[in-house]
């Protein structure tokens, strides 16, 4: 397959999306992200953030979730989309393990805002725009290692993708031709960044990843549309994206093959807990057990096998994850978020609650916790998260559940009632029921940004 300039075939389809045809449900994802960034309003690592941009001043251009802030429109999208990674519950992409939304959503409502585009060009961008940063992770997904090569070198594919891809959703906002949004790519593709060593030690840093992707992103679509231009061979050039990356190999077919017709969007799955995905399947296997009548009094001790690529991120360093330090750095514990599971939580069975603060007596049952890589659950991964729990109780009896993929994933997606009940939970004590109905209905109906915006503003009239 040609792949002399890239970055050209990826904007000729970003352009295609304006009139074509895009998957189904991209309005449910729009909606799914304003309620994860209403969620996290209170979040430390939001009111950080937004108390910096409050400074920077500005033109006011675009309105932050939630806040009723006017920014510049960068500002806004940087804002945005630390609220929408920040509860780690955004969706996912597999097997490249990308989290498009957090960062193509807050970029493309933003732009749309500041550009008065309508509800239905919103839609379009969001498509083309995670089509994108979805095609951009899976060409640099390595199938002899079955994981991301951005993944083992630290590097976090979401936010460096996802920079890409959002400023081809900003720049479609911005009405601009083929050869503009592939100039608003190749620009973006110089502000991608993110290190991934915070899902192993700790630090909120990552919580900020999505927010200065949409922020580059906007950025880059104003500053194609002033008259900046990117190199056309950004993507596969000697001194380009993949020679950065990933030492100039990647997957051609992956990246360019049937635009338009594959749709890596539709692969896109939902999280119904707020944590690490590779935690999932663990935490399937904890609900099912306490569903069967498990006291968590009862256990003396817990063997959790998982793929074995995941142990460094939930199983290491060891000591570690079985007492993480804080409540977040628990959301990429193996240990603490099955005994959180064993204990009870909310939502969907784990809920925003389960992970305020952290818990004495979660402390204590994930000590009990010990993680090992399991043959089936490595022979399955990344093309499903798998797991098996085993439980030996204090009266000798040993219990044992397995998940071969998790739920959400596509062999088992939420249906349209668990994302009702997710965005509920997600909204309570943030919006008046009345408020968030109506917004549900605007999300659907494809209102405009400004719209939607309004209508998410805690405290503003429905």
């Amino acid at each position: 397959m040609n792949t002399d300039r890239a970055v050209h075939t990826l904007a000729d389809f970003a352009v295609s999306c304006r009139d074509g045809a895009v998957p189904d449900g991209v309005p449910g994802r729009v909606l799914d992200i304003l309620g994860l960034a209403l969620a996290a309003q209170d979040d430390p690592a939001v009111t950080a953030v937004l108390t910096s941009v409050r400074r920077w001043g500005g033109t006011a251009e675009a309105t932050v979730i939630g806040t009723g802030d006017r920014l510049p429109a960068p500002a806004a999208a940087l804002v945005n989309g630390v609220m929408a990674h920040a509860l780690d519950f955004d969706d996912t992409h597999l097997p490249s393990v990308l989290h498009p939304s957090a960062s193509i959503v807050p970029a493309a409502l933003a732009a749309a805002e500041a550009t008065g585009a309508d509800g239905p060009a919103l839609v379009r961008a969001v498509a083309a725009g995670i089509e994108i940063c979805n095609r951009l992770g899976m060409a640099a997904y390595d199938r002899r290692l079955r994981n991301s090569v951005f993944f083992e070198r630290g590097l976090h594919a979401t936010s460096i993708c996802g920079t890409i891809g959002g400023a081809a959703a900003a720049a479609l906002l911005h009405g601009l031709d083929p050869a503009g949004v592939a100039h608003a790519m190749g620009i973006a593709a110089s502000m991608g960044a993110g290190l991934i060593e915070a899902n192993r030690t700790g630090g909120t840093v990552k919580k900020t990843h999505c927010g200065w992707a949409a922020h580059a992103a906007v950025s880059a679509a104003v500053f194609a549309a002033d008259g900046l231009t990117g190199p056309p061979t950004v993507l596969e050039g000697r001194f380009g994206f993949f020679a950065a990356y990933t030492d100039g190999k990647f997957d051609a077919d992956a990246l360019l093959g049937e635009l338009g017709t594959r749709w890596e969007l539709s692969r896109t799955v939902y999280k119904p807990y707020p944590t690490n995905h590779f935690t999932h399947p663990g935490i399937d296997c904890a609900l099912a057990l306490r569903a069967r009548g498990l006291d968590p009094a009862a256990v003396e001790s817990v063997e959790l096998g998982v793929a074995a690529p995941v142990l460094r991120t939930i199983a290491e360093p060891a000591a570690e994850k079985a007492r993480p330090q804080t409540a977040y750095h628990g959301k990429f514990s193996g240990p603490y978020t099955v005994a959180a599971a064993l204990l009870g939580g909310g939502g969907l069975g784990l809920s925003m609650s389960d992970f305020t603060e952290l818990r004495p007596d979660c402390l204590a049952l994930a000590a009990k916790v010990t993680c090992v890589a399991d043959a089936r659950a490595t022979e399955l991964f990344p093309e499903a998260f798998a797991a098996v729990l085993r439980v030996r109780t204090t009266s000798g009896e040993l219990l044992e559940h397995r998940v071969d993929s998790s739920r959400g994933s596509s062999a088992h997606p939420l249906t349209e009632a668990e994302l009702a009940l997710k965005f509920k939970v997600n909204t309570a004590g943030v919006l008046p029921p009345v408020q968030a109905a109506l917004l549900t209905d605007r999300a659907y109906r494809q209102s405009p940004a400004a719209r939607l915006l309004a209508t998410c503003t805690v405290g503003a009239a429905a």
